[in-house]
């Protein structure tokens, strides 16, 4: 019965370290086309399925080595209270768009919406890879 509790009590503990272990940085959407990016070119199947992807910035850009990363993202705040509960999971396929980058991770348009009530803010964001 005690080691049964331990075991138990250990791995709600490593379950836990997994979902608070993550960096804060920020994020905005971005509108179509999404082609060519970055990663793929003109590739429709770059995409994963759902519309959950995103452009990353240069400081996780990495020369291109971000291509095809996935990040488990969670709103945390922002403006008028944008979050929503839960946290989604995108795929970087392009590097950010713009000379001066405005956010960490520049996301597709329903992969904002599924974090965000509000689609034209910055919001801040815990991420994980």
């Amino acid at each position: 019965m005690k080691l049964t509790l331990g075991i138990t009590i250990i791995w709600c503990l490593n379950v836990l370290l997994v979902f608070v272990v993550g960096d804060v940085g920020t994020a905005t959407s971005y509108d179509p086309p999404y082609l060519p990016t970055k990663c793929n070119g003109y590739s429709q199947q770059q995409f994963p399925e759902g519309g959950l992807f995103a452009a990353a910035s240069n400081g996780l850009w990495d020369n291109g080595a971000a291509c095809g990363r996935r990040y488990r993202i969670r709103c945390i705040s922002g403006p008028n209270r944008p979050c929503k509960d839960g946290t989604i999971v995108v795929q970087i396929v392009d590097a950010c768009r713009s000379k001066s980058c405005p956010s960490t991770l520049v996301l597709s348009n329903k992969a904002f919406d599924a974090i965000s009530r509000n689609s034209d803010t910055k919001i801040n964001m815990e991420y994980a890879q």
